[in-house]
């Protein structure tokens, strides 16, 4: 039996969405009826940077359309740029500053030759949970990039697939993690709590 770590890339698809309501009048997205919402999915394509966008609309009968969205051009789209959307992120939106807050993984060597990735990486080079970043935006497709929340010296070691809130004047967060004693950096031994102060102070 092989020792190889797991290099296999599943079926390119959509997984573990976000919910997001665009509250921007100038958004060309807007809704001023309220019942468009939009999901926001890790796009599964063994590369990164981007999400797979589609819209609800809630109509009037309480049945739900799904479609696809259009950019201002009108052409119809399906990626967006979303930093971090090739792994689980966490989404909210900060109504004080109107701004969406993406908690997510960074890739840093997504381009590195499978074979040549170390023994403890877990999976293919996208794959990378160690580093845990917080970005901002304004409309769900431009983003700023606001710090690294969290990371671990080695790969095998993770901070990744966390969940969010603001409390006060802070974002909370608690983060599926693992250190040296977990079987990999997808199966974690821990759960670590976080806290970025003066969350709104990060915002340029």
């Amino acid at each position: 039996m092989s020792s190889s770590p797991r290099r296999t890339m599943p079926p390119i698809g959509w997984v573990e969405p976000a919910v997001a309501q665009v509250m921007d009048p100038d958004h060309v997205w807007y809704d001023p009826s309220g019942h468009t919402f939009h999901l926001i999915a890790r796009a599964h394509t063994g590369g990164t940077g981007f999400a797979c966008f589609t819209k609800v609309v809630e109509n009037a009968d309480g049945t739900m359309t799904m479609s696809l969205e259009k950019a201002p051009s009108g052409q119809t789209m399906l990626y967006v740029p979303f930093p971090g959307g090739q792994l689980r992120f966490h989404l909210i939106y900060d109504a004080k500053t109107k701004l969406y807050w993406l908690l997510s993984s960074q890739a840093t060597d997504s381009m590195r030759r499978p074979d040549r990735l170390a023994p403890e990486r877990f999976d293919l080079p996208y794959n990378e949970r160690h580093r845990m970043v917080l970005h901002f935006s304004k409309n769900l497709v431009d983003w700023c990039f606001a710090g690294l929340v969290a990371k671990t010296e080695s790969p095998k070691e993770a901070r990744h697939y966390a969940s969010m809130d603001i409390d006060g004047d802070d974002l909370v967060i608690l983060s599926r993690s693992g250190d040296e004693h977990a079987k990999s950096a997808h199966e974690g031994n821990l759960i670590t709590f976080h806290r970025v102060k003066n969350l709104r102070d990060l915002m340029y």
